[in-house]
């Protein structure tokens, strides 16, 4: 579909795809950051994934931690899913506002309940 836009999600400190989208080349994180997010933990887009995303997707939003919490408490209470950090960020994504979406169909990803109880716990009750 010519007029479907792809955004991407990300954890700050870790939005390397957003970040080389920006500058048209591939951008490395800077070291020394963590994230509740460790399945999206990447150094930065490798050469073949960074061309793909480079032609197909409209941009990319940085969430953060708080971001993803939330998004991972309203995935629960609303949609009764358990999901992961790092399965959460399309979520947090489009609940920042940053992605418009008035008028649009919008389907987002929501992915992985591989998290440990008492950190996902910890996580919902904040």
């Amino acid at each position: 579909m010519p007029e479907a836009e792809f955004w991407g999600a990300e954890p700050e400190h870790f939005d390397d795809t957003r970040r080389s989208l920006s500058a048209g080349c591939p951008v490395a994180n800077e070291p020394g950051h963590n994230s509740i997010c460790d399945a999206l933990l990447t150094p930065q887009p490798g050469e073949i994934t960074f061309a793909i995303n480079r032609r197909n997707m409209t941009g990319a939003v940085a969430v953060s931690e708080s971001q993803v919490a939330a998004a991972m408490r309203d995935a629960m209470s609303f949609l009764k899913l358990v999901v992961e950090p790092g399965g959460a960020v399309g979520l947090a994504a489009l609940a920042s506002g940053e992605i418009r979406t008035e008028g649009k169909c919008v389907a987002v990803v929501l992915s992985g309940g591989n998290v440990d109880v008492e950190a996902y716990a910890r996580l919902i009750a904040a």
